[in-house]
């Protein structure tokens, strides 16, 4: 270690040795094979499979009309969830971060809660509660309304499984952000809505989209938990990684490759998009 002239002490760099050029080539080399084990290569896999027959043999699967729907089915649930947990899940990170309250630290940790349970699991609990015979079956006989093997229990388990990804984007920015730019608009006049429109949501921005993402893409690829609420209903309740499965079981092979394709494009697009964006941005500023 040496000094400065101002008496800082100054730390010296270490000699890069070939041992640590080795050591760093063989860590790079193990991240490297553990993302192709665990991602490319079944990427590869699904890729070498839908085109095994050509690209006509994938545009006329996914131009079947139980295809499409399932897809229909799957976006509406997938934009009725980011609508419910952009306001609900900003809702919620707000208070846990602003407001202190008994039983706060519970809520905190049962946010976490569909990251620990199955989504099979979720799907069941809802049959339990909302089946003909659950706990709150004579309540929505009274409403003359079907949730179980119905669109509204499929949409409330994706609601479930996609909880905590919005919330647990906002908290840290939330916290990072502070209170004092509030307040001094507070304090020149401005009313809370003011605040939180011109103020507090500008800063949240990328929180809020990295939410957005992650939620769609979490509920694009839901699967075991509408399976058991929803029943997998060929044109009614078949989402379009239901689709996969039946088509899968059905030995419809390159239709079935070719949604799951589809579907992982998509995601793929959704969360590489957003970086992209993100980055392009940031070099700007």
């Amino acid at each position: 270690m040496s000094t400065t002239n101002q008496g800082v002490p100054r730390l010296k760099s270490k000699p890069v040795t070939a041992a640590s050029v080795w050591t760093r080539r063989i860590l790079v080399g193990l991240v490297l094979l553990y993302v192709g084990v665990l991602i490319l290569a079944p990427i590869g896999a699904l890729i070498a499979g839908a085109f095994e027959q050509g690209l006509r043999a994938i545009l006329d699967a996914l131009k079947q009309p139980d295809v499409l729907s399932a897809f229909w089915l799957t976006i509406q649930i997938s934009l009725i969830v980011v609508l419910v947990q952009l306001v609900f899940g900003t809702l919620v990170a707000w208070v846990l971060v602003r407001d202190r309250f008994p039983g706060r630290d519970l809520i905190n940790g049962l946010i976490d809660m569909p990251f620990a349970i199955s989504p099979v699991v979720v799907g069941y609990m809802l049959l339990l509660l909302f089946g003909r015979n659950g706990v709150l079956a004579p309540v929505i006989t009274a409403l003359d309304i079907q949730v179980a093997f119905a669109v509204p229990g499929m949409i409330l388990a994706t609601l479930f499984v996609t909880l905590p990804f919005m919330i647990r984007e906002l908290i840290p920015m939330l916290e990072a952000f502070g209170i004092q730019q509030e307040q001094a608009a507070a304090t020149m006049g401005a009313n809370s809505w003011q605040i939180f429109w011109r103020i507090t949501l500008p800063a949240l921005r990328w929180g809020l989209i990295y939410g957005v993402t992650l939620t769609f893409a979490r509920a694009l690829g839901e699967f075991g938990a509408v399976l058991v609420i929803g029943g997998g209903v060929q044109g009614r309740t078949e989402t379009a990684t239901l689709y996969i499965y039946r088509a899968l079981e059905e030995r419809q092979y390159v239709g079935a490759y070719s949604a799951a394709l589809v579907l992982g494009l998509l995601s793929l697009a959704l969360v590489i998009g957003t970086d992209l964006i993100r980055r392009r941005e940031a070099g700007k500023t």
